[in-house]
């Protein structure tokens, strides 16, 4: 995951007959589709989804960050259907799934806090049908959700939280590595013995050559480097290591992306309709939120075209 290639790769799509190759092979194990004719017919649409979800993040990188919040969403929703394109050649199907697919709840005025406050996921809209042909995800991981167990799963977030000792994952060894690292004492955490947990991470990784402790530390040693991170394995983008959860409340199996997705809904909502607090917090600067909005902002923009421009490589 390089910030740089996938650049290279985003532009490299952003002609017709680039997007029609690469939705032609998209498309030719697909049954029932003329890969050819629905190639040529999709190519305009694919590119200007990936054009309009580009222009989003620019703007929202350049604009007042109080408005990042519905630039970067609005981006990613774009980018999104990229990548839908490529798996549901006659998206959209219906009108059910052109909604977002997530509420936000009606926020009490009163000791009101970003983090302490939560989504509800909708049956039908863009999330649940992003869950299910992008990441095969039949159902939603949760129902609902709160937004500091969201951002404990993001690598980059886990440097803020540290400071504060609230950091929620560690550092286990870098994206090109064979050799994963643990603390033994992650055993206390989850309640289990050393077997157990090998058992529970080894449907995540490449196939694991040889697991022992040693000076403290459960070392893993796989067959090959990972090369896609699934379940509770998340990559920090910028130091290219691969991130676990230390406490097994956050051992969730949840693609980072529709983590983001949920974030940066919530705060769109917020900076759209909660005028006042959202006002108020950024003249003020009044509470811990304030710095963890603003971090997470100055995160996200890179992460999100890192892990959509990640899958459409691996798509195409």
């Amino acid at each position: 995951m390089i910030k740089q290639d996938i650049s290279t790769f985003y532009t490299s799509l952003q002609n017709l007959q680039s997007s029609q190759i690469y939705l032609r092979n998209c498309y030719a194990n697909l049954v029932e589709i003329d890969a050819d004719a629905k190639s040529y017919e999709n190519s305009g649409t694919f590119m200007y989804y990936l054009e309009q979800g580009q222009l989003f993040f620019r703007e929202g990188e350049k604009g007042d960050v109080r408005l990042k919040p519905l630039l970067y969403f609005y981006g990613m929703c774009h980018t999104l259907k990229t990548c839908l394109l490529t798996n549901r050649p006659n998206y959209p199907e219906s009108t059910s799934i052109l909604a977002h697919g997530v509420s936000a709840r009606k926020r009490k005025k009163k000791d009101y806090t970003f983090t302490h406050d939560e989504v509800k996921i909708q049956q039908n809209g863009l999330f649940s049908y992003a869950c299910s042909h992008l990441f095969s995800l039949k159902t939603p991981p949760f129902t609902k959700v709160k937004m500091d167990f969201l951002l404990y799963l993001i690598p980059e977030m886990n440097d803020f939280f540290a400071l504060n000792n609230k950091e929620k994952s560690i550092s286990i060894g870098r994206i090109d590595s064979t050799i994963l690292r643990f603390p033994a004492s992650i055993l206390d955490n989850y309640h289990v013995t050393e077997r157990a947990f090998i058992q529970r991470i080894s449907p995540y990784l490449p196939t694991i050559k040889k697991s022992e402790i040693v000076s403290q530390q459960i070392v893993v040693l796989l067959e090959k480097p990972i090369q896609q991170l699934r379940g509770p394995f998340k990559c920090h983008l910028n130091k290219q290591e691969i991130y676990f959860p230390t406490d097994r409340t956050y051992f969730v199996s949840i693609p980072e992306i529709l983590v983001h997705y949920l974030l940066l809904y919530n705060l769109s909502m917020i900076s759209r309709y909660e005028t006042e607090y959202w006002g108020e917090l950024f003249a003020t600067k009044y509470d811990l939120d304030y710095s963890i909005i603003v971090h997470y902002l100055t995160v996200v923009v890179d992460k999100i075209e890192a892990l959509l421009g990640e899958w459409l490589q691996r798509k195409g």
